[in-house]
């Protein structure tokens, strides 16, 4: 390892480390640890730390330089293979670039947040943390940013699933654990070099075992006319056997952060339950907390043709395949109220949406040729990139 990469999750200002006790409290470790290796959560442990023995786990960054008009995504995959660990990672901006590959090596921090993948001799083709994102995909897709998070999760709450991080071995887990902060810093995108000071960042991370639900459907904002505005949702159809017995539902969670800061949090089926209409241009989410009497209502749109055909894992086969539709540029629309008395409304047009499922992803690549990128209707076609 070089002298100047940090070990993934240490040094980073991301929280202590945790410290157990011996002795006596070695069973009750072993069993919380065992429990998290499920993929669940209690509600005082912090999501952001690795499940060991989950199949994969992945982490997730974008920026959005509203002043230029454009965003970029960075993902990075921990997967857990037949040959050992190993990386699904990307790299695509609202322009137009994609890369994306496969490669052996990947680490998740156990405590904190920070994730690698790639060990390309002695260093990492993607390393991030929660102050620190740098990528290498080669001369023309590079990527150095240092990341100040200014407004993350809140703490004493439960994660972005609310209640389902709790039910263990379900097939996916969502936390969006910075709803705001500043990137500074560069990145060689194509023929392009981006200077970004200040520009805004969103991070999550999602979790579960092979592959990924059937069919689900997300999106986040900033770009807001009030800059601390944030808006994110994630939702699919949700299945687990907790104790043997089957549940399957279809849940949407729904995040807004305020311009006053307060942070609402809707998606519980029961009390805060989430509404969603979506198809491969538009989302429309329609949420209530039935407590409080807060409102959400979100629609957002973007045409098919700019989406890119992002690739997501299938651990236990050691490869990617086409598995979602993301738009990096989409059209987003907000209004919340209480109790029928409007508190906000804002938009933005610089919205990342995505709708997933791999016979959908893999019907629009073979629409377009084999092109991920966006475009078109097929004509004549670049080689692919490595999905």
């Amino acid at each position: 390892m070089p002298a100047d990469v940090t070990p993934v999750g240490e040094g980073a200002g991301d929280g202590p480390r945790a410290v157990w006790p011996g002795g006596r409290y070695r069973s009750g470790v072993a069993l919380l640890a065992r429990y998290r290796g499920t993929g669940a959560d209690l509600p005082w442990q912090d999501p952001r730390r690795s499940h060991p023995g989950v199949a994969m786990e992945g982490y997730f960054w974008r920026v959005t330089d509203v002043r230029a008009g454009r965003t970029l995504i960075v993902l990075v995959g921990v997967n857990r293979g037949p040959d050992g660990p190993w990386a699904t990672i990307g790299l695509a901006t609202s322009g137009g670039l994609l890369r994306t590959t496969a490669l052996p090596g990947a680490e998740a921090a156990p405590h904190g947040l920070g994730a690698r993948g790639g060990a390309v001799g002695v260093g990492w083709v993607v390393e991030g943390t929660a102050h620190r994102l740098r990528v290498d995909l080669g001369t023309d897709a590079r990527v150095d940013l240092r990341l100040e998070p200014l407004h993350p999760w809140p703490a004493g709450r439960l994660g972005g699933s609310s209640v389902f991080h709790a039910v263990p071995r379900l097939n996916q887990y969502w936390h969006p654990w910075l709803l705001g902060g500043r990137a500074t810093g560069t990145a060689v995108l194509g023929r392009e070099t981006w200077t970004l000071d200040g520009a805004q960042v969103y991070g999550e991370k999602n979790w579960g075992p092979e592959g990924f639900p059937d069919a689900w459907w997300w999106g986040q904002a900033h770009g807001f006319a009030e800059r601390g505005a944030c808006v994110a949702f994630a939702g699919g159809q949700v299945h687990a056997t907790p104790l043997g017995m089957p549940l399957r539902t279809e849940v949407t969670a729904l995040v807004v952060r305020l311009p006053s800061g307060r942070v609402l949090r809707l998606g519980d089926p029961v009390v805060t339950p989430v509404a969603a209409q979506v198809d491969d241009a538009s989302w429309r989410l329609r949420g209530v907390d039935r407590l409080t009497g807060w409102q959400v209502e979100v629609d957002a749109t973007s045409p098919l043709s700019d989406a890119h055909v992002l690739p997501v894992p299938l651990p236990s086969q050691g490869r990617n395949i086409p598995g979602a539709l993301e738009h990096l540029a989409g059209t987003l629309e907000v209004r919340v109220a209480r109790r029928g008395r409007e508190v906000w409304r804002g938009t933005s047009y610089l919205a990342g949406l995505e709708h997933g499922g791999l016979a959908r992803a893999e019907a629009e690549l073979a629409r377009r040729g084999g092109r991920p990128e966006p475009g078109g209707p097929p004509g004549p076609q670049p080689p692919p990139t490595e999905l």
